[in-house]
């Protein structure tokens, strides 16, 4: 049987020395999906510089993976080893960009650093204390993991992803159901409103009274508040979009009549918490 679930892209920020452990942030999270999706209605979509981009010119190449691709992903891991990576205009690498960036948003970042043994001569020295600069500057900036082995990767990121659902909201699709659901009556009728309408109870809500005046003339009535004729135009049209609008207001219990003739109307509480809104 078919059922719905939400996509979630999880972005593998990670340079060129760790591909065994950005291969195996695409394993576990597809183990994940196999597992749990149709429980949780959660889809977990890895995303890589190394899968996702395509060739494009006309800014810098860390620029276009950002726009094109980091930008709307919800959930960022990133993996370090002896390589640090290429610098960028603003960063010393393009995984750091990435990580920084991603971090703005306020969206999840989780980091690990391998604390595998290297062949001494077989890493870039410069690139090495680059990563452990990064790595000591992220102390007191959160919680990072360390793994000494392929096989405690894969078992930490299995669990530490379990956790990441388990306990961010944004996983919690009730919870998001929920607040989605959760409109207030103002927002509801706002939504409802016509432009003249919105421009109108706008005006009125600025009025000093909070006042709207019906003045009645040969041509018609003319719909005055905050110093301004709403209506005031040859045009029988557009006066015609404008007592509609009057009666779009009062309709929605955004304004009420305060005398018998119906020449003054005052804003309600409804009414200011409308125009508060747009």
């Amino acid at each position: 049987m078919s059922f719905s679930a939400k996509v979630f892209k999880v972005f593998i920020a990670s340079p060129s020395d760790v591909a065994n452990e950005r291969n195996i942030v695409r394993a576990v999270l597809n183990r994940w999906n196999e597992i749990n999706t149709e429980k949780f209605q959660i889809v977990l979509f890895p995303v890589g510089w190394d899968t996702h981009s395509s060739p494009e010119i006309g800014n810098h190449p860390q620029k276009i993976i950002n726009k094109k691709i980091l930008k709307d992903c919800d959930l960022l891991i990133g993996v370090f080893w002896t390589r640090f990576g290429t610098p960028t205009h603003e960063y010393d690498s393009g995984t750091e960009e990435e990580i920084e960036e991603h971090i703005k948003t306020g969206k999840p970042t989780m980091l690990y650093f391998s604390s595998q043994p290297v062949v001494p001569g077989s890493y870039n020295q410069e690139q090495f204390e680059k990563v452990q600069a990064f790595k000591e500057k992220c102390k007191t900036r959160g919680i990072f993991e360390q793994y000494s082995s392929i096989e405690e990767f894969q078992k930490s990121l299995s669990d530490h992803i379990q956790i990441k659902i388990n306990t961010e909201p944004m996983f919690d699709l009730q919870e998001s159901i929920q607040l989605e659901n959760l409109i207030t009556p103002a927002q509801d009728v706002k939504n409802q409103l016509g432009d003249e309408a919105k421009t109108l109870i706008k005006e009125a809500s600025q009025d000093r009274n909070g006042s709207i005046i019906i003045i009645r003339t040969a041509a018609g009535r003319v719909i005055q508040t905050n110093g301004k004729n709403m209506n005031n135009q040859n045009n029988p049209r557009i006066r015609a979009l404008w007592e509609n609008a009057m009666k779009e207001i009062e309709n929605s219990q955004l304004i009420e009549s305060v005398n018998a003739n119906r020449e003054m109307f005052k804003v309600t509480k409804l009414g200011y918490e409308v125009a508060d809104s747009l």
